[in-house]
């Protein structure tokens, strides 16, 4: 894909972390939310390549949601503005899907490229190819963005008005530990019982746990920078195990191929994702070895001497 014209200067500008100068946490989540927000609606008006802006805005929608749900169980407005960010993405989803199936079709024939005919399986990537461009013709996408724009301005008008019954750590412990607490029993169901829809939940939950090391990382940069680090890496990899069932899925249903072919793919699919699982099982491990108690009292203690002037006092305080 070409490079979003103007992308690197985006992300740069969203930090998407909290700020020590802020009064209040619910001054942060505002505006960490209005920046996210001005930026994806400013970015959505730009021309270039649709895909990577397709990519980003999406991004930014999971982003908001990773936001508020750090606060949920002292945000009342969590449900509703939750929904709407999501319907904001859904409406953007058709034409990074079928991107993501070439992606995912590239990934699988390099990774067993000494295991199988490459020039066998062209004319699968050629269908796939086809029906991005289909799917791109049909996307009006123009239309799609003027939607996304119009869910996005009447968030904005939303935030702020956002109201947080709590403040300080107060206000994100719960979250944080209702997050946290998620991803290690989604790890052990999918430990369990290696489906596709519990490694996904899994990766839900991860994700979740990633966007909260990234808003927290001034806490303590170096330590947070570890956290936020695995748990991209490991949201990526579990991504990818997801993106493998949804090829295989859609390789049966469209008859992209004779039987022997698609059975051939589909083995193939499987394969990775048995590696890719286990690769996941020993990261997550890592990743979410400390109990939920013991991991917020350790951010917490973090947060205090970040916050104070007085690293006694915080360390007391915590």
């Amino acid at each position: 894909m070409g490079a979003f014209k103007g992308g690197a200067d985006w992300r740069k500008a969203m930090a998407y972390r909290f700020d020590k100068s802020q009064d209040t946490v619910q001054d942060d989540v505002r505006d960490i939310a209005a920046e996210l927000i001005d930026k994806a609606i400013a970015a959505s008006r730009r021309r270039g390549d649709a895909e990577r802006t397709v990519h980003n805005l999406r991004k930014s929608c999971k982003k908001l949601r990773g936001l508020i749900r750090l606060v949920r169980p002292v945000f009342a407005e969590y449900h509703a503005e939750n929904a709407a960010f999501r319907a904001a993405g859904r409406g953007l989803s058709h034409l990074r899907d079928t991107a993501v199936l070439i992606q995912t079709y590239d990934h699988l024939l390099e990774t067993c490229d000494d295991q199988v005919d490459r020039a066998r399986f062209a004319p699968v990537r050629r269908q796939l190819t086809l029906q991005h461009k289909q799917a791109s013709r049909q996307a009006d996408l123009a239309h799609r963005l003027e939607e996304f724009r119009e869910h996005f301005s009447a968030a904005r008008r939303r935030v702020d008005r956002w109201r947080l019954s709590e403040d300080g750590f107060d206000a994100i412990e719960p979250g944080l530990a209702r997050s946290y607490k998620a991803a290690r029993r989604a790890m052990a169901a999918a430990s369990e019982n290696t489906t596709a829809e519990a490694v996904h939940d899994w990766r839900k939950r991860v994700k979740d746990h990633w966007y909260h090391a990234h808003l927290l990382t001034p806490i303590w940069p170096k330590q947070m920078r570890t956290s936020r680090v695995v748990a991209k890496d490991l949201s990526e990899l579990l991504g990818l195990h997801h993106d493998l069932e949804v090829f295989s899925v859609h390789l049966t249903e469209h008859e992209l191929a004779g039987a022997a072919d698609v059975e051939t793919l589909t083995a193939l699919a499987r394969q990775r994702q048995q590696a890719i699982a286990n690769e996941a099982f020993l990261m997550g491990a890592r990743l979410l070895a400390e109990p939920t108690r013991h991991m917020t009292a350790r951010w917490k203690s973090y947060w205090h001497t970040w916050r104070s002037d007085e690293p006694r006092d915080a360390a007391l305080a915590a």
